[in-house]
């Protein structure tokens, strides 16, 4: 048992790839039938679940970011804001550019409808009443962009009001959602992907996806390096240094930050390593911490490349106005992402579904993708936080005050505790 507990989240979402592609041709139809049927139930859950996600993430991150350290706060937010959303960018016309001739027409724009593969579910979780007898209807209490929406609204009413007891009660709500997260959705993860596996193994569509999303892996992983180029790049012609060799100084933080697969873990050794490149004690300890939350540079490059990869295999839109929206949205999301392994790709969820068109296959098979990469996404993630302490430093002429510039904000610090610590967990 102890073995089986040490096993992390990525070794089970492998062996449930193979054991789906491997018993996919030779599963009894029966058997094949009750595999979907969890499927069907975790994807009417999950469906289910995403908007309180959104409500339950974003407002309280907004309330976050509004209160505290004034008007840096606020320029460091829209400097990881914007390496984020470019960061997208960039994946988006790599991934045109790249995966544009060999993964359209991939044949598979019948993802997950009528796959062939001769299984299925025995109950089917439904948002909404259909014709059939065997469907359970689980309608979300509010949509997606309806709870994107009004997440703005409160976390900004709690920004303007600053109220002790919403902010708490905003706060607890988040912990509610990441024990969701965490105790719920992710354990449930590996046989929900097996499931996926097994059918798409059955009618014969494995093989073509998993190929084909080797390359996509291949890209992302490399792009991830060319955004860190540029990010630091844009430093060093900032602060005068060279921008290689303050990339090298970070060197500690990205290889741990590999190593444990979280973005708070690696806190010290980032402010470490982020001090050998000249940023002052009191902007290393600023930036480092909030950017470890905030800033998802690599995390937006997976989403990214992995999602114009399934467009393009199903046949979807992935025409540029089509998909900017998806980017800007995409960016918020990621600063609210909670802090469990496959947490950002869960807090997405929702967006994929909405914006993008993604049915239960889809979603499936961007939790793999994005988990099968998450180490390097973190890393990649916690190494631009280097970047961005140095433009910090050169725009504060390293004299950044980390105290409350508003004695009301005093008033709501101690409702947070560890919260943004704990919320940058696997980032």
């Amino acid at each position: 048992m102890k073995l089986l507990k040490s096993i992390p989240l990525l070794g089970w979402i492998i062996v449930a790839i193979v054991v789906g592609i491997l018993t996919g041709p030779v599963m009894p139809a029966w058997l094949g039938g009750v595999f979907l049927t969890y499927n069907s139930i975790f994807s009417g859950f999950l469906s289910f679940v995403v908007p309180l996600i959104i409500l339950g993430l974003v407002m309280p991150a907004i309330a976050e970011l509004g209160k505290g350290a004034g008007k840096w706060l606020g320029i460091t937010a829209m400097i990881a804001y914007g390496s984020t959303i470019l960061a997208g960018l960039l994946a988006y016309f790599v991934s045109r550019w790249l995966f544009t001739s060999s993964l359209s027409g991939g044949g598979l724009e019948a993802f997950g409808e009528e796959s062939g593969s001769g299984f299925s579910p025995f109950i089917s979780v439904v948002a909404s009443a259909g014709d059939s007898a065997t469907e359970i209807v689980l309608a979300p209490v509010i949509d997606v962009m309806s709870a994107l929406v009004l997440a703005f609204i409160l976390g900004i009413g709690l920004t303007a009001f600053r109220s002790k007891v919403l902010f708490r009660g905003a706060v607890e709500f988040r912990t509610i959602i990441e024990s969701v997260i965490r105790r719920i959705i992710v354990p449930a993860l590996p046989l929900f992907i097996f499931g996926i596996f097994m059918d798409l193994s059955a009618s014969g569509s494995a093989v073509t996806v998993v190929t084909k999303f080797l390359l996509v892996a291949l890209v992302s992983f490399a792009l991830t390096f060319v955004v860190l180029l540029l990010q630091y790049s844009l430093a060093g012609a900032m602060s005068g240094i060279n921008p290689l060799k303050a990339l090298w100084n970070m060197r500690d933080a990205y290889f741990t930050a590999l190593g444990t697969s979280s973005s708070a873990a690696t806190i010290p050794v980032t402010l470490a390593s982020t001090k050998k490149n000249g940023v002052a004690d009191s902007v290393a300890g600023f930036v480092v911490p909030l950017c470890a939350t905030i800033h998802l540079s690599g995390s937006m490059v997976k989403i990214t490349c992995f999602s114009i990869a399934v467009l393009l295999l199903t046949g979807g839109d992935v025409s540029f106005a089509a998909y900017l929206p998806f980017i800007l949205m995409l960016g918020v999301m990621m600063i609210a992402a909670p802090g469990v392994p496959g947490g950002a790709i869960a807090a997405a969820a929702g967006l994929l579904v909405q914006m993008l068109g993604f049915g239960d296959v889809e979603v499936g098979l961007m939790f793999a993708a994005y988990i099968a990469l998450d180490s390097f996404g973190t890393a990649t993630n916690v190494t631009g936080d280097g970047a961005i302490a140095l433009i910090m430093n050169k725009l504060t002429h390293g004299r950044l005050g980390t105290q409350a510039q508003d004695p009301q904000d005093e008033d709501v610090e101690a409702a947070e505790g560890s919260e943004t610590e704990e919320h940058a967990l696997a980032h």
